[in-house]
């Protein structure tokens, strides 16, 4: 039986988290063992932050529109109420591009939101 050498297919394995650990300060980049666990711990912290992301967005959404209907002397809660039962099915993104980039759109959905919430 013939001998098999495996350094042509650990190089290669070595590389590939190598090549991943691109960047990376000192040895994090050069070494294998502190690159193999650098990269695992910045998949993990992707993997985490992709999520999180979500949330942090839909939080600065929530500020901006709070914030531009504090202005108008509405709560947020009261406004989203109203557009609610108004029926317009807008999501807080474009609700806080329109606070800020179109404000006169904005005071309009204000407008439908304070005429359909109950007096």
């Amino acid at each position: 039986m013939a001998r098999v050498k495996r350094g042509v297919m650990t190089h290669k394995r070595h590389k590939k988290i190598i090549d991943q650990a691109k960047g990376y300060w000192g040895g994090r980049r050069r070494l294998f063992k502190t690159a193999k666990e650098a990269v695992m711990h910045a998949g993990q912290y992707a993997w985490r932050d992709r999520r999180t992301r979500k949330r942090d967005f839909r939080r600065l959404w929530i500020t901006r529109i709070s914030a531009a209907c504090r202005s108008e002397g509405v709560k947020y809660s009261e406004f989203m109420n109203g557009l609610m039962l108004a029926g317009v099915d807008v999501d807080r993104k474009v609700l806080a591009h329109l606070a800020i980039e179109d404000p006169a759109a904005f005071a309009k959905l204000m407008e439908v939101s304070k005429a359909s919430r109950p007096a």
